[in-house]
């Protein structure tokens, strides 16, 4: 089974999320998630000027088997992308919770982190797709 830390809140998408306290959030995709792309060979971080609304694509990641669209979980402004990504995409590979973060956001209404499922509802979500 796929770690998930019990502090983050998960998006359905497979996108966690960290609650930095001052109504930012850090972004990145979930252990379950690379397991299944396999090893990421590239990123493409999303730009950070402007609006982005809850569920828009806003980055991609790419492995030897696929390409993959990455969702803002929700409504806010991204602030800030993990610029190392683009020369070490194994990162997200290797700690997807940590040195793997994908970008960081200014939420537009910070309670909206309620709505994303804490990790024994997306332990069952995933249980449920195969």
């Amino acid at each position: 089974m796929s770690e998930m830390p019990t502090d983050l809140k998960y998006a359905d998408t497979h996108e966690w999320v960290r609650d930095e306290g001052d109504g930012h959030i850090t972004v990145g995709i979930t252990d379950h998630a690379q397991a299944e792309l396999g090893d990421l060979v590239f990123v493409e971080l999303p730009a950070t000027e402007g609006i982005i609304e809850a569920g828009a694509a806003c980055a991609v990641v790419e492995s030897v088997k696929a390409a993959s669209d990455i969702y803002a979980p929700l409504d806010g402004e991204i602030t800030s992308v993990n610029e190392r990504l683009s020369d070490e995409p194994e990162l997200i590979n290797s700690d997807p919770y940590g040195e793997g973060w994908i970008f960081t956001m200014k939420l537009a209404n910070p309670g909206a982190q309620e709505e994303l499922l804490d990790a024994a509802d997306y332990a069952d979500a995933i249980a449920n797709e195969d």
